[in-house]
């Protein structure tokens, strides 16, 4: 069994920068590739950003480049979720997940955390 816990999520300003924690715990967390999610309003939950077990591979989404980082602290169990120069329509519930195979972390992960709220205001 995995443990996901997100924390970091609160209200901030457009154009300003937050940064999302996910404390694992459980199994080895240094084999298992980890990503984050998020779900809006009213929206179906999508695909954020994700991370290889050595820290080597990232992926992200097309609509958070260049705004988002993803990484990982083995050592602490931990991976961040970097944002920057965030906007309205970055309101979400924000969620970890993980897996085993980097492969379907994106469809099928095996573990979620239970979230944590990002409000943007403009």
């Amino acid at each position: 069994q995995v443990q996901l816990v997100e924390s970091g999520g609160g209200l901030v300003q457009a154009g300003g920068s937050l940064r999302l924690s996910c404390a694992a715990s459980g199994r080895t967390f240094s084999t298992d590739a980890m990503g984050w999610f998020r779900q809006a309003p009213g929206r179906q939950r999508e695909f954020v950003a994700a991370i290889s077990w050595s820290g080597g591979n990232t992926v992200y989404a097309d609509s958070v480049k260049g705004r988002i980082t993803i990484s990982r602290d083995n050592a602490k169990k931990t991976v961040y979720l970097q944002m920057n120069s965030m906007k309205p329509e970055t309101t979400a519930d924000y969620y970890c997940a993980s897996s085993k195979n980097a492969v379907m972390l994106r469809t099928t992960p095996d573990y979620w955390g239970q979230g944590t709220q990002v409000t943007v205001s403009s």
